[in-house]
């Protein structure tokens, strides 16, 4: 994957909308979309880092960002619900979700892991992403070739000690995504579902995860783009229900 060089205007007039856009590899792919035409819709928990997505994709003289503050943790259904209507009325249709924001929890045993916490990266990392997709798809219907890219993770296929409810939530990730793609010819033929998993990437989370590692070691968010821009633009159609490797 970083081997593929992304036409200029792959997304152009595409509408994309990014969650955990305020860092790390949501803001890289949020102004990296940009630079290739899309519209972003930057949605994140913390405005202030949202604001500043925008200033950047501003300066660069870029396709006009939108900015939705949501917390995936305490949204509810008429959140989401209300997030379509609003993109519907403002743009008409959504060509690409990229599904980034992700809670890492704690790691430690599953057998001692707390269960109110389990429940809180569960609800980040799955529902949420779940609840999201299911009011955007009449959005992603209304568009040509529509593609939806959820996160995924090493410990998503292998589930390693210690990595309790994120390796679980991954696991259900890489589920929901064969799930969406197998279910596409009889429900969304023009809507696509794919997983990308990362690697270890120059990330707060990676930091948080591995705190005795160097990270001038690790690929930058920026190394790993070829792989999202592939997998949001037409040239991946003929892709769907894969989990591909950014590294």
């Amino acid at each position: 994957m970083f081997d593929y060089q992304a036409p200029k205007q792959l997304l152009k007039d595409k509408i994309v909308l990014v969650t955990g856009a305020g860092d790390g590899i949501g803001k890289t792919a949020a102004i990296t979309y940009a630079e290739h035409g899309a519209t972003v819709i930057l949605l994140g928990r913390t405005t202030k880092k949202l604001e500043e997505v925008y200033d950047e994709i501003e300066q660069k003289k870029l396709p006009q960002a939108a900015i939705v503050p949501l917390n995936l943790d305490g949204a509810a259904e008429h959140d989401f619900l209300e997030l379509a209507n609003t993109i519907e009325c403002e743009f008409g249709r959504l060509d690409g979700i990229l599904h980034n924001a992700s809670m890492l929890g704690e790691r430690e045993p599953i057998s001692s892991y707390d269960p109110v916490l389990f429940e809180q990266v569960m609800r980040v990392n799955v529902t949420s992403q779940l609840i999201l997709t299911q009011a955007l798809l009449p959005l992603l219907k209304k568009a040509n070739h529509a593609s939806v890219v959820f996160t995924s993770s090493g410990v998503g296929k292998t589930a390693k000690a210690n990595w309790g409810a994120y390796a679980v939530s991954k696991f259900a990730t890489e589920a929901m995504v064969q799930l969406f793609a197998n279910e596409s010819a009889e429900f969304t033929p023009t809507v696509r579902t794919n997983a990308i998993n990362p690697g270890a990437t120059r990330t707060k989370m990676r930091a948080t995860a591995y705190p005795s590692e160097d990270p001038n070691t690790l690929a930058t968010a920026s190394d790993i783009m070829p792989a999202y821009l592939y997998l949001m633009g037409d040239d991946s159609l003929e892709i769907n229900g894969h989990s591909i490797n950014a590294q």
